[in-house]
C-alpha cells in the first residue's frame, strides 16, 4: 500500500432512495445505515483515507439533511466535551481522529446518477478524482487502481469484481482490460461486474447530458465508443448493501474480522 501524494478527491454518490432497503431507508438515506455503529458512508471514507484521500464530495439528494447533520455534528458525536449551558462555551477533550474535508451537496431527490455527478463538476473538475457509490464496501487497492488508470490513459477506469447473481456482467476485450460493453449475466468472462469504484478524468462531465442521465447508461456507452473506459481487476473483497439481509451479513462480518477494514 502506498499513500497517494497528491491524493485525488473522492466523490461519493449518496442521493438514491434505497427502496430495496426500505426497512432502514424510510427514515434515513442508505449511506447513513449503520454497520457496527457507524454509517456505511464512514466505512467507505475510511478506505479512501487509508490511501491519503481526505477530501470528499458527498453527492446527496434523498434525505440529504441526515448527511448534513452527521458531518456538521461529527466532532461532538465522536468526542468527549464540556459545555457551559449558561454561556454556551464548548471545550472538546479528545481530538477528532478524522482529518477530512467534506463537501455535502444537495442534487435533488429525483436527479439520476449521471445528473448528480454533473452537478458536482465545480468541485471535481481540477483533476483526476475517485468516484463510488455510498452503499458498498471493499478492500480495493486504490493506489493500484489509480496507477493502472493513469498508465492506460483512460477517461474512466472501473473496478471489475466477481459477484454471482442478479447483476449484469462486463464484456472485456481479449486482454481482459478494456471494457467493450455490458450484458446480462454471462459466463465467458468469469461473471465480472462493475464494482462501482471508479477513477475518473474531468472529461467525463461532457459525456453527461443532464439531470435525467443515468451514469451507467449513455455516459458509459460514450466512453466505450471512444475507447476510454478501462477496467481494473479486483480479486479481493467486495460487497454491496442492497437489502436488509446484506446489512445483516455485513454486521456479522464486522463483528468478526472485516476484510474491508484496511485501516488501523
Amino acid at each position: 500500500m502506498s499513500v497517494l501524494n497528491p491524493a485525488p478527491k473522492v466523490a461519493i454518490l449518496a442521493g438514491g432512495f434505497g427502496t430495496r432497503l426500505s426497512e432502514e431507508t424510510a427514515i434515513r438515506p442508505k449511506p447513513m445505515v449503520e454497520i457496527g455503529g457507524m454509517p456505511i458512508l464512514w466505512h467507505i471514507m475510511k478506505l479512501y483515507a487509508h490511501y491519503g484521500c481526505k477530501e470528499f464530495v458527498v453527492i446527496g439528494g434523498y434525505k440529504v439533511e441526515y448527511i448534513r447533520d452527521y458531518f456538521l455534528n461529527f466532532r461532538a458525536r465522536n468526542s468527549d466535551f464540556t459545555i457551559d449551558l449558561c454561556s454556551g462555551g464548548l471545550q472538546f477533550h479528545s481530538p477528532t481522529r478524522e482529518d477530512w474535508k467534506v463537501t455535502v451537496l444537495d442534487t435533488g431527490n429525483d436527479t439520476m446518477t449521471g445528473g448528480r455527478i454533473k452537478r458536482a463538476r465545480p468541485y471535481l473538475e481540477d483533476g483526476t478524482f475517485f468516484l463510488t457509490y455510498g452503499d458498498g464496501v471493499s478492500n480495493v487497492a486504490m493506489d493500484r487502481l489509480l496507477t493502472e488508470h493513469r498508465e492506460n490513459g483512460d477517461w474512466c477506469t472501473l473496478t471489475a469484481v466477481v459477484q454471482p447473481g442478479r447483476y449484469g456482467s462486463l464484456h472485456l476485450d481479449d486482454a481482459g482490460r478494456r471494457v467493450e460493453g455490458f450484458r446480462e449475466k454471462g459466463r465467458t468472462d468469469g461473471g465480472l461486474i462493475n464494482g462501482g469504484f471508479f477513477a475518473c478524468e474531468p472529461e467525463i462531465f461532457d459525456l453527461i447530458d443532464g439531470d435525467d442521465t443515468v451514469w451507467e447508461d449513455v455516459p458509459m456507452e460514450r466512453l466505450i465508443e471512444r475507447g476510454k473506459l478501462g477496467s481494473y481487476r479486483h480479486e479481493g473483497y467486495w460487497q454491496s448493501m442492497d437489502s436488509l439481509r446484506d446489512k445483516q451479513v455485513l454486521e456479522g462480518i464486522w463483528a468478526d474480522s472485516p476484510p474491508w477494514k484496511v485501516w488501523a
